[in-house]
């Protein structure tokens, strides 16, 4: 019987994984993301510890968007779906859509990952694996190709903070989901009382490790329209060199 490329998974929304609003936090629906793709790979033989033994290699997303029709919140269960596209030279996309109990889509989501070598963390071509998926699930739950976001030129400074032990994972680095918690601490809790993330785009650009420090700047001058800009840069570094940029669509709650 052929494996499918598809993979679906339930997930009930704990305590941990929602803020005081009793929604899910953007971290914990990025923790899932992760969590499920590694999964889904894994099942079609390309998971972590495979690229890394055979290929000195490691997963690293680089581009998402995710839209929200529906925020899951606390004591829900959630069903989200992935599947991959076929891969590019150097890119390999992945979607997903997550579904509430009665099979109501709340929330759509497209992703972008490359390979890197472990030691040198140079960008790997997919011939260097040289993937191939039994089927591809040709629809798409975001119909669109992600592109590099811009940077504004209307940023001030939010805050800084330094990389510790809490934020790297398995790669020592900083985990794709805390980006979200620097980016929502970007916002007072009296902020997130009146408006909500609707759409969020993150491209992540440059790594970072334990000790650096980001200091993060926020452009507000699109606000009118429901958009705002946020992107991280290392302190440190000479060339202020970015580690990502990221877009909101957010709206005001009813």
């Amino acid at each position: 019987m052929e494996i499918s490329t598809v993979y679906k998974k339930k997930y009930h929304v704990g305590i941990s994984d929602v803020d005081f609003t009793r929604k899910i936090k953007l971290s914990s629906l990025f923790n899932y993301f992760q969590d499920i793709a590694s999964m889904a790979a894994e099942k079609l033989g390309y998971g972590i510890d495979i690229l890394a033994s055979r290929y000195n290699v490691i997963w690293a997303l680089i581009r998402i968007k995710v839209d929200i029709i529906r925020d899951p919140v606390w004591n829900e269960d959630i069903f989200i779906e992935t599947w991959p596209q076929a891969p590019k030279r150097f890119e390999y996309e992945r979607d997903y859509i997550v579904r509430d109990k009665d099979g109501n889509i709340i929330i759509n989501a497209t992703s972008v990952w490359v390979i890197i070598d472990i030691e040198s963390r140079q960008l790997k071509s997919s011939e260097t694996v040289d993937i191939k998926y039994p089927s591809i699930k040709t629809e798409r739950a975001i119909d669109e190709r992600l592109r590099r976001l811009k940077a504004t030129g209307n940023m001030q400074e939010a805050y800084k903070k330094v990389i510790g032990y809490s934020d790297i994972d398995i790669n020592e680095h900083l985990n794709n989901s805390k980006y979200t918690d620097f980016i929502m601490d970007c916002f007072t809790i009296e902020d997130l009382k009146q408006c909500e993330v609707k759409s969020i785009e993150v491209n992540y650009v440059n790594e970072t490790l334990p000790g650096e420090t980001i200091i993060l700047y926020k452009d507000t001058s699109t606000i009118s329209t429901g958009i705002i800009c946020i992107e991280g840069v290392k302190e440190k570094d000479k060339d202020k060199q970015t580690v990502f940029r990221t877009r909101l669509e957010i709206a005001q709650i009813p």
